[in-house]
């Protein structure tokens, strides 16, 4: 699994939006092969470490023959994937290889924590006058439980962890809302990435579970596609199905610009792009695109603003500025902005306060582990606030976790979100 920054090129098509977990055709450009021979040496080096802890349940040849082999082909056909992926859409092939990849190396990872750890302890106990010549048996016999465990959970996120939806409710008290704003409730998803869905009951489903909230409000935050408007089509039938009292609205998130995929001319990727706008609009979702819509309750009212994508290194499309035009700056207001790092690239610091941004983007990379106590994802390397709440300078931006998935056909740890947000007056 591979994080950066911003952007990991593999090579001249393709790269890896470590925001999304997202492989894209890239334009080209010349690249320097020395992070992919470094790419390569750590994985060897991985495999080789794995494969010695192996060696102690498993000390025979014809296992060495068969972990390699495994190996080997797992490695060569995820670069044989990504080499021929180029501008079409995931086949089968594809997803197989890069799956087999994600989990198979995620899993050798944790193998090597655990035996790393026995192999300190060995370490430990020689300096104390042990002197043990071989590896621990127990050490390496959790490592290989757990490696297995490891492959289970991640079968099980491509099968079912990834419709495995949860209702994630929070409660906000404000002391500047509105009298008749008290209780009002907000329902949110975000990244719907409608063409990655396979299985209908499973996304009516989650439907089912977002109209049970019957909350006031309804916001989505973004992505509703993959790369192309035609993606949601069949889609649109459950998803109108949605309905709020005080409206349902939604933004535009980095891949509904058909950004990551070569259209035949500018005229065409425009044209994709008015299309997705109309699909919104046929879902029965009202659109804001660097504007605001009052929301009046017993005559009085907040402000819902939504702005178009603006992230650190996705496109910084949106105009706050324009989207506020018209407001006060003591009015009660909600933005919509799909990526959080807008917040505290300008929203947080706003001279006109923004009480609560709802964004989206990060997925929580559909990957990591919250229990225990433990909130951790690969994401938090580019996002130091890739999920849930968080609270600055008396302005609250949530993270959604996303509703749909994309890149890895699955969730591990990290399962699709309705959040329901009540807002109270303090």
């Amino acid at each position: 699994m591979i994080i950066h920054h911003e952007w990991v090129i593999l090579n001249a098509r393709l790269f890896i939006c470590s925001g999304c977990g997202y492989i894209a055709p890239f334009m080209k450009r010349k690249i320097s092969l020395l992070p992919i021979v470094v790419i390569l040496a750590v994985l060897a080096l991985l495999n080789f470490y794995v494969f010695g802890g192996f060696a102690v349940l498993f000390p025979s040849n014809k296992f060495a023959v068969l972990f390699g082999g495994l190996v080997i082909a797992i490695i060569i056909s995820f670069i044989v994937a990504l080499f021929r992926f180029g501008n079409r859409n995931q086949d089968v092939f594809f997803k197989i290889a890069v799956h087999a990849f994600v989990g198979f190396t995620v899993s050798e990872i944790l193998f090597s924590i655990i035996l790393l750890i026995g192999d300190i302890t060995r370490m430990v106990l020689n300096i104390a006058g042990f002197h043990l010549t071989e590896r621990i048996y127990g050490f390496s016999l959790a490592a290989a439980i757990a490696f297995v465990l490891m492959i289970l959970l991640f079968a099980y996120g491509m099968i079912s962890g990834k419709y495995r939806y949860r209702v994630i409710k929070q409660v906000l008290y404000f002391e500047d809302l509105p009298n008749a704003f008290d209780g009002f409730t907000v329902t949110q998803i975000s990244d719907i990435h409608s063409g990655s869905f396979g299985n209908a009951d499973a996304v009516q489903r989650g439907i089912d579970l977002i109209k049970a909230q019957n909350s006031d409000l309804f916001v989505f935050t973004g992505d509703l596609v993959n790369n192309k408007s035609s993606e949601i089509v069949p889609w649109i039938p459950m998803f109108s199905q949605i309905k709020a009292q005080y409206g349902t609205f939604s933004i535009l998130g980095n891949h509904d610009y058909g950004d990551y995929v070569q259209w035949p001319s500018e005229d065409k990727k425009r044209e994709n792009l008015d299309d997705l706008k109309r699909q919104h609009q046929k879902i029965g979702f009202s659109l804001l695109l660097d504007e605001h819509v009052e929301i009046e309750k017993d005559g009085e009212k907040i402000i819902l603003a939504g702005v178009e994508n603006w992230g650190l290194g996705f496109g910084e499309r949106g105009d706050l500025n324009q989207a506020l035009v018209g407001t006060k700056t003591d009015e009660f207001k909600v933005l919509l902005s799909h990526d959080p790092s807008h917040f505290d690239a300008q929203v947080k610091n706003h001279p006109s306060k923004i009480h609560l941004t709802l964004s989206g983007h990060t997925h929580g990379m559909q990957f990591g582990i919250e229990a225990f106590g433990i909130k951790w994802s690969p994401v938090s390397l580019r996002y130091k606030h890739w999920a849930g709440l968080k609270e600055e300078f008396g302005r609250y931006l949530y993270v959604n976790r996303g509703f749909g998935f994309l890149g890895f056909s699955g969730r591990v740890g990290i399962w699709p979100e309705i959040t329901v947000i009540e807002l109270r007056k303090k």
